[in-house]
């Protein structure tokens, strides 16, 4: 490969870097924030998100419910609490604990919320991360709850991508930035450490460190009365890490493959390997007796076992049951789950209309049998349910229908890749059609990411609300179908990925669904090296792209910022048997000036600390030379997200569908 010769535009915040930024936005505001079509949009989009009447989602904490909201008065958002009983009213009193409008106001810094860890069981202490304008990087600080101030003196750590955790009210494990040889290759904490109240945190006691070479290590403390344990996790790459029990100075490696997910709760090992391990299936849920492990027994007991159609989804835990979420052809199946002298029964939880989603978005696990259950769909608006299992429920929240959609029907259809596997995608639009329309492709195919039907008021305001058609695709990549579906995309087989998406859209076309001058495509981050692969692959099959915080240069990704992480999905650049497979894939490196591309829209944020904005931008400079039409946009703001409030994130939104309708609407029609 030839000396890149847009490398200068990694340079983040270099004046140079900056300055051609500035005109690639001016560039873009004049063409589409001059459009009149951009106004309305994001005025509407603005309304969306700032909607009073969508359902605040809770986490149970002790006796409260937490939630984090922004609306159109506060921007930044406030972290507050209520209790069930006023949850329960259409207008709760909730009680602010942290404004992070007024915090960034009067620090003169653009804080954005990143969470909070808090204290069990008293639940009187928290662990609050701020971002500084959306970045994964993040300061800590110690919050008091019955004060609602922070605490002078409490546990404070600089801006790093920490990892930290209670162990009690004067101890935490941290992982951060201590210097040099404290992070590994991908920007994460090495090194473990146990911090006291009151002691300097140079000063904390290393329990753990990894190798520089490893993605990250971490660790956590459970203080559940008869189960108090610790652990200590070394994640050697993206999907493989080691699980230890901290007993006493020494640790010890709990026997369970790198590569299976795994996590003890109380008497309970939990595992899902994702290779075929003690006979089992990969893909499966098993459990152990964890004192029985320990000493030796490695007899499963199996909770889930897959089969061609049907993969484990998920699982959580109340007090006494297990909730388990399957996915049969991406429909969603829940089960409840109870250990008993003769074994595991298992019941039905909920009925879930067809070509929709159900979650359970938070249990009271530590205390009773509680369950908050989300229902969506395409075209449903979420209904959040409240029970305890073995009782009725009762219908807590009902978010409000936000765009029209009369005439609009969800289908599920099947594509045939380039291998023959049959590749599934749902399409959301007119329920009769005479004749191609405009369409919008989504896809991601990548880190075992599932895409199940949900309610999206933005995309369905700007875009299905305005006559087109959304569809969404189940490629390989992802783990709709359990780890084989995952893996069949990994390394030098992204291919699959590539090919899975190009047959969607090819089916699409031949459906009469849309036509490949009206079909518009978008995805984010890994969904963006697949617009960037669909551009110089089969630039044929669409009208338009839409890439956002995009993942292009595929020889250079594992240098820059987070990328040394992403190996374990992609391959080393640095490996001689990857290279020739990243080189094939890089969209980056096979941008020619001969092919006949479709308008494309590059968006980035300066401040996306993960996949860097030299992606994005080399691809527009490169894209430019080569005489092709393209649109850049960077945020100043926004972190990996591209937007760090509601304004920013509306502004985003109304460029994209600007964008799309200026190209697939039907003054762009044949």
């Amino acid at each position: 490969m030839t000396e890149d010769p847009y490398v200068w535009l990694e340079d983040v915040e270099g004046a140079t870097a900056l300055a051609w930024v500035a005109e690639r936005n001016a560039e873009t505001a004049a063409v589409l924030a001059a459009d009149p079509r951009f106004d309305a949009l994001r005025a509407e989009l603005r309304e969306v998100l700032d909607d009073a009447e969508r359902i605040p989602y809770t986490v149970r904490r002790g006796g409260h419910l937490y939630n984090f909201w922004r609306d159109a008065g506060r921007a930044k958002g406030v972290w507050r609490r209520t209790t069930l009983e006023q949850y329960r009213k259409d207008e709760p009193a909730w009680e602010i604990l942290l404004d992070v409008d007024a915090l960034a106001a009067a620090e003169g810094e653009e804080w954005v919320w990143a969470g909070a860890s808090v204290l069990r069981p008293e639940y009187r202490r928290a662990l609050v991360m701020l971002s500084r304008d959306g970045s994964d990087a993040v300061v800590v600080r110690e919050f008091d709850l019955e004060r609602r101030e922070f605490v002078e003196g409490g546990f404070r750590v600089a801006e790093a991508k920490t990892r930290i955790g209670w162990i009690d009210e004067d101890t935490v494990f941290v992982g951060t930035d201590f210097g040099p040889g404290s992070l590994t290759a991908s920007g994460y904490p090495r090194t473990v450490r146990r911090w006291r109240r009151g002691t300097p945190l140079e000063d904390a006691q290393t329990v753990f460190e990894a190798e520089a070479g490893d993605v990250s290590a971490s660790a956590w403390h459970d203080p559940t009365p008869g189960y108090e344990r610790s652990f200590v996790s070394r994640c050697t790459d993206f999907f493989r890490y080691e699980v230890h029990l901290v007993d006493g100075e020494r640790l010890v490696r709990i026997d369970v493959p790198d590569d299976a997910g795994k996590y003890v709760w109380r008497e309970w090992l939990v595992v899902t390997p994702k290779s075929p391990w003690l006979g089992q299936q990969a893909g499966s849920l098993l459990v152990f007796d964890f004192e029985a492990f320990l000493a030796g027994d490695r007899t499963p007991q199996v909770l889930f076992a897959p089969d061609g159609r049907t993969a484990l989804a998920g699982h959580c835990w109340t007090r006494r049951h297990l909730v388990l979420d399957t996915l049969a052809d991406v429909a969603t199946r829940l089960e409840i789950l109870t250990p008993g002298p003769g074994g595991w029964s298992r019941r039905p939880l909920a009925e879930v209309p067809p070509l929709s989603s159900a979650a359970i978005t938070d249990t009271d696990a530590h205390a009773s049998d509680e369950f908050f259950l989300d229902v969506s769909g395409f075209l449903q608006p979420s209904t959040l349910t409240y029970g305890h299992i073995g009782a009725d429920s009762e219908v807590l929240k009902q978010a409000p229908a936000r765009f029209d959609t009369s005439g609009l029907a969800v289908r599920q259809f099947f594509a045939r890749s380039a291998d023959g596997t049959a590749v599934p995608y749902f399409v959301v639009g007119p329920e009769e059609q005479d004749e191609p329309g405009p369409a919008l492709l989504y896809g991601y195919g990548g880190f075992r990411d599932q895409q199940t039907p949900g309610y999206d008021a933005v995309t369905g305001r700007a875009w299905l609300a305005r006559g087109g058609t959304y569809a969404v695709a189940n490629i390989r990549g992802g783990s709709e179908y359990g780890p084989d579906w995952h893996r069949a995309a990994l390394g030098a087989d992204r291919v699959r990925a590539f090919e899975d998406f190009a047959a969607v859209a090819a089916d699409l076309t031949a459906r009469g669904i849309t036509a490949p001058s009206r079909l518009g495509i978008t995805g984010a981050s890994n969904g963006g090296l697949l617009m960037g692969a669909m551009l110089v692959r089969n630039p044929e099959l669409f009208g338009a792209v839409v890439a956002r915080v995009p993942l292009l240069d595929m020889l250079r990704y594992h240098r820059l910022l987070a990328g040394a992480s992403w190996t374990a999905e992609y391959g080393d650049p640095d490996n001689p048997a990857d290279r020739p497979h990243l080189e094939a894939i890089s969209p980056y490196h096979n941008l020619a000036a001969d092919r006949p591309y479709p308008p494309v829209l590059l968006m980035t944020s300066t401040r996306d600390d993960r996949v860097h904005p030299g992606h994005a931008r080399k691809a527009a400079a490169r894209l430019r030379a080569l005489g092709h039409r393209v649109l850049f946009h960077e945020n100043t703001g926004g972190g990996h997200s591209g937007a760090s409030d509601n304004e920013q994130a509306a502004a985003n939104e109304a460029l994209a569908f600007t964008f799309l309708w200026q190209h697939l609407g039907e003054a762009a029609a044949p």
